[in-house]
């Protein structure tokens, strides 16, 4: 029955991001032209990240904030979108998140699915695939997604190792039924806007082992 599902969940991946990249192009285009038209710099933000069994890939976002924003203020740390990093129209993606729209693209490659654990980088919070414990192996058995269990519970408030518990508990549950679940729950956490990401220093300091403050960048949404 897992198999059939994961046959299933890959269908309506490819066929649903297919669809969806031609219904939203227009939106696409009109992000994508606004974001050159506001600021200086690349339209997408790239970034290598860990996916299916810890295979490395390049997720795709539209760009929020302004170029070279880890090297300014307060550098790695995103504190809402106060943040005089984020440009106008970044404010507005993060909000609406709008900015994780290109990820389509990732599913339609095969590197994400709509659901599944959101994709670390490749640095944190363990320092490449091969330093995560064994436990926490376990939900890169499944494609990274654009949403998942821990991002409709916590998103990124709660620390990485209670994250990647919920994670792992997705992996078990997995079918996709739950995956319909999850998509649904996640529309209404967006309407809501809460825990989008976190909103103080305090909110960073429980995110994050206190051993790899300086190296948070997941725990912050970009």
């Amino acid at each position: 029955m897992r198999k059939l599902n994961l046959f299933l969940k890959r269908l309506v991946d490819f066929f649903g991001s297919l669809i969806a990249l031609i219904i939203l192009s227009p939106l696409l285009l009109i992000v994508a032209i606004i974001i050159k038209a506001t600021s200086d710099g690349t339209v997408f933000f790239k970034q290598e990240r860990l996916g299916l069994n810890g295979k490395t890939f390049r997720i795709i976002k539209f760009r929020t904030m302004v170029m070279g924003a880890e090297k300014k203020g307060d550098g790695l740390f995103v504190y809402g979108t106060q943040d005089n990093r984020i440009t106008k129209i970044g404010k507005i993606l993060r909000k609406t998140s709008l900015d994780e729209l290109p990820q389509i693209i990732n599913i339609l490659k095969g590197e994400m699915s709509f659901v599944g654990p959101r994709p670390p980088v490749t640095y944190f919070p363990y320092d490449g695939y091969e330093n995560y414990p064994e436990w926490a192996k376990k939900r890169f058995m499944m494609r990274p997604g654009m949403t998942g269990l821990a991002q409709i519970r916590t998103r990124t408030t709660a620390p990485w190792d209670e994250r990647i518990h919920i994670d792992n508990e997705y992996v078990d549950k997995f079918n996709v039924l739950f995956d319909i679940k999850i998509l649904f729950k996640t529309v209404i956490a967006v309407l809501f806007s809460k825990n989008i990401y976190p909103e103080t220093k305090e909110q960073i300091d429980n995110s994050v082992k206190t051993e790899n403050k300086e190296e948070v960048l997941e725990g912050i949404k970009k």
